[in-house]
């Protein structure tokens, strides 16, 4: 039996989830009213004078319905398939686009370009090959990149021979391959949870439709409360568009529909445990926000590409996800299952 052969056996045998039960439907459900009453109010928005509302904001909010409309009909056809092994590959997709856009900004030498063959086509697949695997790879899952990935990308630069802005050059990649694959990849990892504390919970579909929902949400509020109410700029020279009153506002208002959301069962979480989890959701995607708003102003652009017009670049969609998703799941893991022993 080959290596490939015996990966995809091991892949076979730990599909047995059909993703779309009950409660992920209701969510679903949820969501998809709530969109269309959203883009109801950005088309009445829309028409109104530009003396009563900021045209800016009505854009922004807009264009953000609009993403969210894509994301929830991307993941409810993978949810239609049932198995989870579809949600782990659109998210592996998803990372190497988003790799793609980060290397862009960040100009390379030749010396790093076997290198980042290596990232793209070996360690993405390979961390990604892992969570499909399951959670009985946790342990070689959670270290793959940090450990082992590091001290290759700082390796295999040294050994092309190119001395010349060595640190800067490593540090640039591995930040980019901890960012966008590393912990991009523990959202879809969040299917695999089990021996849930909660014996009425079955499926983690729902847990992920939670995460992405509360993420995407909460940079949605944060934004627009900044845009109406926001006095105090967090850092102004990072990003001027967040403040802090919109984020604690934002913050707020996030909790409040992620306690509402644990009415649906699509989560293990009971109301002021949604709540809490939807504050860390909000708390850490707004770190996200900020930081890879630095990196674009290190590197002196407004987005990291232009994949759909409206809607910039992959990494500015996913930033809030990236940065939440690790903290969300190991949380998740050590309080709400018996897997962290």
């Amino acid at each position: 039996m080959t290596l490939f052969a015996y990966i995809f056996t091991l892949i076979a045998q730990s599909q047995s989830v059909h993703l779309l039960d009950g409660p992920t439907g209701v969510l679903l459900g949820v969501v998809i009213g709530c969109l269309l009453i959203a883009t109801a109010a950005g088309q009445v928005l829309k028409r109104q004078p530009d003396s009563s509302v900021n045209p800016a904001i009505v854009q922004a909010f807009i264009h953000r319905v609009r993403a969210w409309w894509l994301m929830t009909a991307i993941l409810a056809v993978t949810f239609l398939i049932p198995t989870p092994i579809a949600t782990v590959i659109l998210f592996g997709l998803i990372s190497f686009w988003a790799m793609r856009e980060f290397i862009t900004l960040t100009p390379t030498r030749l010396g790093d370009h076997r290198t980042l063959f290596w990232v793209f086509f070996v360690l993405t697949p390979a961390q990604y090959v892992l969570v499909g695997l399951g959670s009985a790879h946790y342990e070689l899952f959670s270290i793959l990149i940090p450990v082992y990935g590091f001290l290759f990308v700082s390796a295999r630069i040294a050994i092309a021979g190119d001395y010349k802005r060595f640190l800067e050059r490593v540090a640039k990649i591995q930040v980019g391959l901890y960012i966008c694959v590393y912990a991009l990849s523990y959202a879809p990892a969040l299917l695999y949870l089990e021996n849930w504390k909660n014996s009425d919970y079955t499926t983690s579909a729902g847990l992920l439709f939670f995460f992405i929902l509360i993420a995407q949400l909460s940079d949605l509020l944060q934004f627009v409360c900044g845009k109406l109410i926001g006095r105090n700029v967090i850092a102004p020279s990072i990003n001027a568009s967040r403040t802090w009153e919109g984020f604690f506002a934002g913050t707020g208002v996030t909790a409040i529909i992620g306690a509402a959301l644990s009415l649906t069962g699509a989560t293990p979480f009971n109301s002021w445990q949604s709540a809490l989890m939807s504050i860390v959701i909000a708390v850490m995607g707004a770190a996200g926000t900020m930081t890879m708003s630095a990196i674009k102003r290190d590197r002196g652009v407004r987005d990291y590409g232009t994949l759909v017009e409206g809607h910039a670049g992959v990494l500015d969609r996913i930033d809030a996800i990236c940065f939440a998703a690790p903290v969300f799941y190991h949380i998740t893991r050590y309080y709400f299952t018996t897997l962290a022993g």
